[in-house]
């Protein structure tokens, strides 16, 4: 059983329940039976409302991760609005403080992630689907973005691999906040995070041949955005 509270109409319960299970155990390890089972339905719910377990899967991505992934990107637009004029450092702090400070909380940060991660190691028609919607439109504008600040003589495949080394070590620390607390034996609180974006900022520069600006500043909170879903 989730934390969400079992109210509303049964595909909802569905969905909630079916996304806690597969993000736990995998798309293949869990069945009907479990997943109708925690959100308090029957068999004749799954079938009205999705037909068969895969749909009720790839419903997970198109009306959960999907728009989770959407108020991400929503929120690292508004915080690159906040940074003018544009910069490579600006890019870099505000699309490391949309996953550090963001707008998900604890519980949709971890099943966002657990789910992917399920999905990466089996990919299915799922991968597919966030890669059209979500993670190659993102990363097309990420390289429209940062492509002015790299040298000129790069390929195209060098500026992604560059977008990819900055986006990896971002997500790391998102994901990975019980063992970069445990290595640096640091709290995840708003001071360690304001130092750990700088950080990633420097290190994001230095490995493209940048210098971080001196008049770097970094606030202690985020800007509270309304995001819709």
């Amino acid at each position: 059983m989730t934390s969400m509270k079992r109210k509303g109409i049964p595909r909802e319960r569905l969905l909630d329940e079916a996304e806690a299970l597969f993000a736990e155990k995998g798309y293949n390890t869990v069945t009907v039976r479990e997943i109708i089972a925690a959100a308090d339905c029957n068999v004749a719910a799954v079938n009205y409302y999705f037909g068969n377990k895969k749909n009720l899967y790839l419903e997970v991505f198109r009306s959960r991760w999907i728009p989770r992934a959407q108020r991400l990107q929503e929120y690292f637009r508004t915080l690159l609005a906040a940074e003018q004029p544009s910069s490579l450092d600006a890019v870099v702090k505000s699309l490391a403080l949309a996953f550090l400070e963001g707008p998900l909380s604890d519980e949709e940060r971890r099943r966002h992630h657990q789910l992917m991660a399920r999905e990466m190691a089996q990919p299915t028609e799922a991968f597919d689907l966030v890669a059209e919607q979500v993670t190659m439109p993102f990363f097309q504008r990420l390289s429209d973005m940062l492509r002015p600040f790299m040298p000129p003589e790069l390929t195209g495949e060098q500026v992604m691999l560059n977008i990819l080394c900055i986006f990896a070590m971002v997500l790391y620390f998102s994901y990975a906040r019980v063992a970069v607390s445990r290595l640096t034996s640091q709290e995840y609180d708003n001071e360690f995070k304001t130092r750990l974006v700088k950080h990633l900022i420097g290190f994001s520069l230095t490995g493209l041949g940048k210098t971080l600006p001196a008049d770097v500043e970094l606030a202690q909170e985020t800007p509270a955005v309304q995001t819709k879903i």
